[in-house]
């Protein structure tokens, strides 16, 4: 009795392989900006901390004194019940959220707006920071952990401070059945992947042998049925570019 290969059953996009929807908190962005924000600025406090499966960064719950809340990644040094302002005439304290046109240059930033308003996407990941480099009429430049030089809006925002849980990724997995819940809380359901070639013949079109090998073209069609349609799909070109000097 035959049966689907794994990867007919993984292109069919069943409940299986489908990535998951557990963040329950959004994106965990700032809230549109008002108008006293952009006059003066505007009081908010920590109402608690939370952990969301699939994110390693603590967030924490916020409440505006106008009554709105959402939820932020935590920078180190902030507590339970602290008070935090945003807005134009901010203080440069951790926490606080200002624009970056009013952030001199070589403080530490996170969780920076690219565009104003859009609430947050840049050093969002643990630990991680960016360094105000410069202002220019054009907007601020910000080096990201990367090493790369991003210019934002200078009406963009960016807290200051340095995103928490920066030993997170220091830590090792130790058994494999850790790895593999951490995978599948990031929606990874089909961790880890086997390699073609490693398989049975009834499993993969690679499958099978005397030595692993694809014993085929690993070029396919794109209109290849879902069985056969593994490999370089639909590829332009193959193999080393002829002509040019390789140094």
């Amino acid at each position: 009795m035959g049966k689907r290969i794994l990867v007919q059953r993984r292109g069919r996009g069943s409940q299986l392989f489908r990535s998951l929807s557990h963040r329950k908190r959004g994106k965990a962005r700032y809230l549109p900006p008002t108008e006293k924000e952009r006059g003066d600025k505007i009081k908010f406090t920590i109402i608690d901390f939370v952990h969301e499966r699939g994110r390693g960064v603590p967030l924490m719950l916020v409440r505006y004194e106008d009554g709105g809340e959402c939820f932020l990644p935590a920078p180190e040094g902030v507590h339970l019940g602290q008070k935090l302002e945003q807005g134009l005439n901010a203080d440069l304290e951790v926490g606080n959220v200002l624009p970056v046109h009013k952030i001199p240059e070589g403080i530490w930033v996170c969780n920076v707006e690219m565009r104003s308003g859009d609430g947050g996407r840049l050093c969002r990941a643990s630990g991680t920071h960016g360094l105000v480099r410069s202002q220019l009429k054009t907007g601020s430049t910000i080096l990201l952990p990367s090493r790369r030089v991003k210019t934002v809006h200078r009406d963009s925002r960016a807290m200051i401070g340095i995103i928490s849980a920066g030993g997170r990724p220091d830590r090792p997995f130790v058994k494999a059945g850790l790895k593999r819940a951490f995978m599948r809380a990031k929606g990874h359901k089909s961790f880890p992947v086997v390699r073609g070639v490693a398989m049975n013949i009834a499993s993969h079109p690679f499958g099978g042998g005397a030595h692993q090998g694809p014993g085929q073209p690993t070029t396919v069609s794109r209109n290849a049925p879902p069985g056969r349609k593994v490999g370089l799909i639909a590829a332009r070109r193959t193999g080393l570019r002829r002509g040019r000097i390789r140094r």
